[in-house]
């Protein structure tokens, strides 16, 4: 490549990193230092990657699990030619606006794959990277997919319990393109990881079926040997890499010191006179640059080729390869669904919503088989998202499509994120809507990010009935519409339900939650126009006869409860009217004279939802009348609950009666 030596190359990216900091006054100078010599090894000999292409489909994968020491990242960006990352976004580190902020986003900046930062999302979300790439090399062969994937994990990575799901699915399914390289420095920032924790992360890796060893992390020899013996495992690999955190500074090197504040005039200038880097800001050599330069383009060959060999493809199976990519669904979805809302107007289906969504899945699946990836946390009979046609995906069977999580909801939603960063699927996931606390920093990093993933998530109220209120969710519904760009639907019937999917799958930019109850429910539905009216957030599924004196909205299996109480208001003289809102906050997303014109002006408002009252006030105001929950649930059938907890027809009406005066 060039005969520039490794050190001089590892201190460009040490050099930086301080640099950086320092200017901030802000950050974590610690990792990069001490990781340095573990990325120049990879980065220079093994990642496969072109710095002019970082999207290049076949490329290996990168991600800093350690999203705190993210100049280690950032400097490898420039210093191997990513064009998005100048030195001036390396002087601009941390400030408003720039690709350079405190944790890598993948949204902000070209060349990182996955948003880090909370400790364990990012080896976590790797796991659903390497199962992506094991499956479509499965289906398309391995001259077009074969890559590795790669991270750089750090004490507090591992400390942090849903890497112990992440491993524990990587080793089962003998993820062996998995490669974790793990900064083991013994430091965080509370002082020596020894104060917490005395885990053998070699034994407890190899424990779930991982190839480990600990290797000397300054040794570049040492660790280009056991990358290369990882490169050739069947298992993932972990390489526990024993470093100095602060590699180089005088006094605080291998102290907490060095982890996360910036080291400081004089110990910049004494770890840079102890490395021999020039003093000098944000300085590297010509001849250094040069060869890191040399390093991002080496990976120019194998992307070409690698075009090539896809050139050979048929043309069919390139469109399809490129579409699922793009995340760009099949025209035959839409069509399938059509037909699917066709069959249930024609024979109504009166079942649980997790029934319905079984049906609208079926019809899914037989559209998009290859690219429609479902999974549950061990709830597969119970959440009902596993296709007839389905095979379970396993280490033998990497063309299934189905996969058993385990009881790893924290791990299954990170792993989703992983798939679909990775790109080719379509990812979906389920369990009971209460353990979405299990899955939710996931489910938030995947609202940041953008994508697009499905959160199946079953027995969504207290009408799950006996398990009771450690079962029954009553904050949930109300805690997920709270995240930025993650959008809940609760469907009332089978119909809502495909019109749900539909919008959930053709989302792909975001997170959707499908919230599905339990208990059987009516199918309200009797058309199905082609707009799709669950879009909009809600709409008039029973109109008033005559002007509106109340207005009783509803969601999911709520949605009988208000049909139910506008009969009874009629039968009383009062005319009333029934919107469904599948989606409370795409409703307050729509344009002001949309969401006034599904509001509607009726001076008595009433919603009813088997939940907590938080987010209605914007529907029906602060005087509006509100049919809910006000505490936790209880264990007792369904209709007892319902009845006991007064979220009832007769209660709705009364509610509507008292304001009426």
């Amino acid at each position: 490549m060039t005969q520039v030596d490794h050190t001089r190359m590892a201190n460009a990216i040490r050099g930086l990193a301080m640099d950086a900091v320092e200017k901030a006054k802000s950050g974590h100078p610690g990792l990069p230092m001490g990781a340095a010599d573990i990325a120049t090894v990879l980065f220079t000999q093994f990642l496969k990657f072109d710095a002019s292409a970082p999207n290049w489909p076949d490329r290996d994968r990168f991600v800093l699990s350690a999203g705190h020491g993210s100049m280690l990242l950032y400097a490898l960006l420039y210093l191997t030619g990513n064009k998005d990352m100048t030195l001036e976004q390396i002087k601009y580190f941390r400030q408003l606006g720039s690709k350079t902020p405190g944790h890598p986003e993948n949204f902000e900046t070209s060349g990182v794959e996955t948003t880090t930062g909370p400790l364990g999302q990012g080896i976590a979300t790797s796991v659903g990277m390497a199962l992506a790439e094991k499956m479509l090399a499965a289906e398309f062969g391995k001259k077009v997919v074969a890559h590795h994937t790669y991270v750089v994990a750090s004490d507090g990575d591992l400390m942090e319990g849903v890497s112990q799901e992440a491993i524990a699915m990587a080793g089962h399914w003998k993820l062996n393109k998995l490669i974790v390289l793990y900064d083991d420095n013994g430091i965080s920032i509370d002082g020596p990881t020894s104060l917490a924790d005395s885990v053998d992360q070699v034994k407890r890796f190899k424990s779930a079926g991982w190839a480990a060893e600990l290797i000397d992390g300054h040794d570049p020899k040492a660790i280009a040997a056991a990358i290369t013996r990882a490169q050739k495992s069947n298992k993932p690999s972990l390489i526990a890499c024993k470093t100095t955190i602060g590699y180089g500074a005088p006094t605080r090197a291998g102290t907490a010191k060095a982890h996360g504040e910036a080291l400081g005039a004089d110990e910049l200038k004494g770890a840079k006179e102890k490395l021999g880097i020039s003093l000098e800001a944000f300085s590297v050599p010509d001849d250094v640059l040069k060869a890191w330069r040399a390093a991002g383009s080496r990976g120019a060959a194998a992307r070409e080729e690698w075009e090539g060999r896809f050139a050979e493809l048929g043309s069919r199976k390139r469109a399809e390869f490129e579409r699922r990519m793009r995340h760009e669904r099949p025209a035959s979805l839409s069509k399938a669904l059509r037909a699917h809302k066709k069959a249930l107007l024609e024979t109504p289906q009166n079942v649980a919503t997790r029934k319905s969504s079984e049906s609208a899945i079926e019809a899914i699946a037989a559209a998009m088989p290859m690219e429609f990836l479902a999974g549950s946390a061990d709830l597969t009979g119970s959440n009902n998202n596993k296709a007839k046609s389905a095979v379970a995906f396993s280490a033998k069977t990497p063309k299934g499509r189905f996969i058993h999580y385990g009881i790893r909801e924290h791990g299954m939603a990170a792993a989703m994120n992983g798939i679909f960063l990775h790109g080719g699927f379509a990812p979906n996931g389920a369990t009971f809507l209460v353990f979405t606390d299990y899955a939710r920093p996931a489910m938030r990093l995947a609202a940041l990010m953008g994508t697009g993933v499905v959160y199946v998530m079953t027995h969504d109220s207290i009408g799950l009935g006996e398990d009771g209120p450690t079962h029954q969710p009553v904050e949930h519904l109300a805690a997920l519409r709270a995240i930025p760009n993650m959008r809940v639907f609760r469907p009332c019937d089978a119909v809502e339900v495909a019109e749900c999917w539909e919008l959930a799958l053709n989302r792909v930019d975001g997170p959707t939650v499908l919230a599905l109850t339990r208990q059987n429910l009516p199918q309200l539905r009797t058309n199905a126009p082609n707009d799709n009216p669950c879009a909009h957030g809600a709409y008039e599924l029973v109109a008033a006869q005559g002007d509106a004196k109340v207005s009783l909205f509803a969601s999911g299996s709520e949605v009988e409860i208000a049909v139910a109480a506008q009969k009874q208001l009629t039968e009383r003289g009062i005319a009333s009217r029934v919107v469904s809102v599948p989606s409370l906050e795409l409703l307050l997303a729509q344009p002001a004279d949309r969401q006034k014109a599904i509001i509607g002006n009726a001076p008595v408002k009433v919603a009813i939802e088997a939940a907590v009252r938080w987010g209605w006030d914007a529907v029906i105001g602060q005087d509006g009348e509100f049919v809910g929950m006000h505490g936790f649930g209880a264990s007792a059938p369904a209709k007892d609950l319902f009845k006991h907890f007064g979220i009832t027809a007769e209660a709705a009406v009364n509610a509507a009666l008292k304001r009426l005066g």
